[in-house]
């Protein structure tokens, strides 16, 4: 299937490793030009020659902190300057750090709703008016399973992811007369460094081996086994797509089964 992304401009946050380089990856694949950016200059650049060398596509790695609304306004007009366009953007940022309630002071709560919530209001702020100019764009927002159903020892992420939610549904309606598309995805177990942090902190926990906890937590998902990155990325590029003309406010999982609710 044509997902009809050649030659559009997309920025991809947080894309040095894990979900959001295997997102840019299936995005060059499919003939965009991707903008991607880190805190890390070393991780970012390698990051970029990996998908050029593996697509061929335009890459344009950038240095910036999701969290600091200078660096989200240089990496927007970067990306069109460079591309001349921006049709999709993924907001993407590391998960807040796993804990109970207690582990946390103000501060904390403060660094987390910046990184999850603000950092997203900004991006989409920052590409609105590109994206209305060109009479049209989309944007997803990676999510996680705790907007359907809390996970134990993230109660920040818990707590604050909810927010991006009802940022994008309230959004849906105002954006949908400029052709402006704007959805979730929420991958549940998929094989990252931050399944195996959170998996790790709690064999901690329990004292016990974090092979033990990865087995139990296979064992809770009807697929029974933890997702893949390109599993999850293929999503996203559907919805960042042509294809995907019709669906709006949308919050969808990818997670093998393992959210038992029905909405």
């Amino acid at each position: 299937m044509d997902l009809g992304l050649r030659d559009k401009g997309a920025i991809v946050a947080a894309a040095s490793q894990g979900m959001g380089k295997t997102i840019a990856l299936e995005l060059a694949r499919e003939g965009a030009k991707v903008a991607i950016c880190s805190r890390r200059r070393e991780a970012i650049e390698s990051a970029a020659e990996e998908i050029r060398r593996a697509t061929g596509a335009e890459v344009l790695p950038l240095v910036a902190d999701v969290r600091r609304r200078e660096d989200i306004e240089r990496l927007v007009e970067s990306a069109v300057r460079q591309f001349g366009r921006l049709d999709v953007l993924v907001n993407n940022a590391g998960g807040p750090p796993p804990g109970s309630f207690g582990d946390f002071d103000d501060d904390d709560w403060a660094q987390a709703f910046n990184l999850t919530l603000l950092s997203v209001v900004r991006l989409i702020r920052a590409v609105l008016p590109h994206m209305r100019a060109q009479g049209g764009g989309r944007i997803v927002n990676v999510a996680s399973l705790s907007v359907k159903q809390p996970i134990e020892n993230l109660i920040l992420s818990n707590a604050i992811r909810p927010g991006v939610i009802g940022l994008a549904k309230s959004l849906s309606f105002e954006l949908a007369k400029d052709n402006i598309l704007i959805n979730n995805v929420c991958p549940g177990r998929i094989a990252t460094n931050r399944v195996i942090q959170t998996d790790s902190a709690r064999a901690q926990r329990e004292g016990t081996t974090l092979e033990e906890i990865t087995r139990r937590q296979q064992a809770t998902i009807p697929l029974g086994r933890y997702g893949t990155p390109e599993e999850f990325a293929s999503m996203v590029a559907f919805l960042a797509s042509a294809r995907a003309s019709y669906i709006t406010g949308a919050t969808i999982q990818v997670d093998g089964g393992l959210f038992r609710g029905l909405e």
